[in-house]
């Protein structure tokens, strides 16, 4: 199957949620949440990442994961990252009890894509202080796109992790995480990079961006939203709608993508140093806000086919 196949049914069988100018959207993907260990990219800023999930919670913000959330190629196992970033998934859980947390599976939680692994490893853990089961993400469900429909407009935003542009990290990528495991991940520990990650290899970032820029002119120029490169990306109006929120592993910050008013904005949370001294965690808008509509196109919207899913 092309690429250009893999992103044809993922808009398809996209999940559809309808949005006005009153909605509020933060995106955020790559995350790597790892197990705290030397290799868990996420460590170094979780504390970054948590502060601006409570910001966003307390805006009334929706959080949009868009794949690559969780370690699962170093990581054989949830329970060990739960562990880990407890704080972190108390936080999206209380998301998901108001019904703001949208969850999109990438290449390193591939394994998500399968609705009985979810069911049986993110349902529930196991509180060992009250030796019982307390409720994390009950009948959630991952998806692999998700078409943001706007309820005036009828314009869509069309949202994945991007890995659909990738052979090796969409069809191969039991031998991707095999390789992550047995050879990376150890050399990781002493500063050696994985070349199998986009992120990490930039001829093969234009690979994917190339390939995706190319389904989006086919498409009249969807309006489109990926991870999956790290890199992030925020066209001009009448440019090619290509966005990328970026990760949250970058050296010292993460980057993301708010949607609200009608506008989205490319943003990063940092670390910063105060004239006295103290170290505060501060928002930064990096690009936008730009207009939605500044992005509107002639393109034909999901039809009845595609009914919208509650």
């Amino acid at each position: 199957m092309s690429s250009e196949s893999r992103l044809n049914r993922a808009y398809k069988n996209a999940k559809v949620i309808p949005f006005d100018d009153t909605s509020k959207f933060i995106l955020f993907s790559d995350c790597h949440r790892g197990d705290n260990s030397f290799a868990d990219e996420f460590a170094n800023n979780r504390n970054i990442y948590f502060h601006a999930l409570k910001y966003y919670y307390n805006k009334g913000f929706t959080y949009c994961e868009l794949g690559d959330g969780d370690e699962l190629w170093e990581n054989r196992n949830f329970d060990m990252i739960f562990r880990a970033h407890k704080n972190v998934y108390e936080l999206l859980s209380l998301l998901y009890s108001e019904n703001r947390l949208e969850m999109i599976w990438g290449n390193h939680d591939m394994v998500y894509r399968n609705p009985k692994y979810v069911k049986k490893h993110l349902s529930y853990y196991f509180d060992r202080k009250t030796d019982r089961e307390i409720a994390l993400f009950p009948n959630i469900k991952y998806e692999e796109a998700i078409v943001l429909k706007h309820k005036n407009t009828k314009q869509e935003i069309f949202m994945l992790h991007g890995h659909q542009a990738d052979f090796m990290n969409y069809t191969g990528w039991k031998i991707n995480r095999f390789l992550v495991r047995v050879l990376w991940k150890p050399l990781q520990v002493i500063g050696i990079s994985d070349p199998t990650s986009p992120a990490k290899n930039y001829k093969e970032t234009i690979r994917i961006e190339r390939r995706i820029k190319k389904w989006i002119a086919n498409n009249k120029n969807l309006f489109t939203i990926i991870g999956h490169t790290h890199r992030p990306r925020f066209p001009e109006a009448g440019e090619l709608p290509l966005f990328n929120d970026g990760s949250c592993v970058h050296p010292r910050s993460i980057t993301g993508m708010e949607i609200e008013n009608g506008a989205i904005t490319l943003i990063k949370w940092q670390i910063s140093t105060t004239e006295d001294g103290i170290l505060k965690i501060i928002r930064i808008p990096l690009e936008g806000p730009q207009k939605l509509t500044d992005f509107v196109t002639d393109r034909i919207p999901l039809d009845a086919k595609h009914p919208i899913h509650n």
